[in-house]
């Protein structure tokens, strides 16, 4: 299972008991903010990405969005996500479950700088009802991320609601 080998990854830095797991839905950046009661932006959503035959992983802040055009001056390459059936095989974790801790060899990771607004963020743990509270500093340091990189965009919200 997923969770464990995050567990057994955090474990190395005496931090696998601040695995939090929760006995509803986390999948989501909305599931989460309401199993934290926090905002949806302190929620760093992990987006797996293919590049080329690859899988990158990029953590942003829950109020983001890809931006295309900086995603694809960064890669080259245009965003394209994981299919539902690539994500666990190409990852290692399962949709909505998906972190930078421990994922599959190869998968490099990259944190958008959309999280450094926050003290403190909470990625998922390889499961979809886990998260863990994590400083900045932590979240680089356990995420072994490549580097930090710009490629995210405010969310817009479109009222549809009649007057």
């Amino acid at each position: 299972m997923s969770i464990e080998k995050v567990k057994s990854y955090f474990k190395q830095f005496n931090m696998e008991d601040k695995i939090i797991e929760f006995p509803v839905s986390s999948a989501t950046v909305t599931e989460a903010a309401k199993a934290l009661n926090c905002q949806e932006a302190h929620i760093a959503k992990t987006m797996s990405f293919k590049l080329n035959e690859d899988a990158v992983l990029v953590v942003m802040a829950g109020d983001m969005r890809i931006d295309n055009h900086k995603f694809k001056e960064k890669f080259h390459k245009k965003a394209t996500m994981l299919k539902a059936d690539e994500v666990e095989p190409m990852t290692g974790f399962p949709i909505g479950g998906v972190c930078p801790f421990a994922p599959k060899d190869g998968v490099k990771v990259y944190l958008d700088e959309s999280l450094k607004r926050f003290d403190k963020v909470y990625p998922a743990c390889g499961s979809r009802n886990s998260a863990i509270e994590l400083s900045i500093p932590e979240l680089e340091k356990y995420s072994k991320a490549v580097e930090w990189i710009n490629i995210g965009k405010t969310k817009q919200y479109v009222n549809t609601k009649e007057k």
